[in-house]
């Protein structure tokens, strides 16, 4: 009792089977759809929106100092609520005493659509009371069709 012709042949497949790569690209799809929107530094604000922005490449880096004010009376430093003015620039001075002589001077500053004029003013005039004087308003750039 041989195993003759069972079914198989002794032919080698010289085929490429792309499923587990299909399979893979998949996962690694869904990883970077999922850990994409949280690298975003910083607090979403609806920025206003300007005709001719520039772009400073400096706001996206770790050491850069970017309040957000949301709404009123809410104020982040990155990704970290700041209750008060006070305590927004005491935080404001112990991040910008940490920078590297080598890295920008400057505080940012994302207000939002909705905030008072009156509150970013408040926090520009008490940024530069604290001896900070090169300071950046962040706005988007308005598209053609707006």
């Amino acid at each position: 009792m041989g195993m003759t012709g069972g079914g198989g042949s002794d032919a080698i497949n010289s085929e490429i089977n792309v499923t587990p790569m299909a399979d893979i690209m998949l996962v690694l799809l869904i990883i970077f759809m999922v850990i994409t929107p949280l690298l975003q530094s910083g607090v979403t604000v609806t920025l206003p929106k300007g005709d001719s922005p520039e772009e400073d490449a400096n706001i996206i880096k770790d050491t850069a100092v970017v309040v957000a004010i949301p709404s009123e009376g809410m104020y982040y430093l990155g990704r970290d609520l700041i209750q008060g003015k006070d305590n927004l620039i005491a935080t404001i001075k112990s991040r910008m005493g940490v920078l590297k002589p080598s890295d920008p001077q400057i505080v940012y500053i994302k207000g939002g659509i909705n905030v008072n004029y009156g509150e970013v003013v408040t926090v520009v005039d008490s940024i530069r009371e604290a001896g900070f004087d090169q300071i950046g308003l962040v706005v988007d750039k308005k598209k053609e069709n707006e």
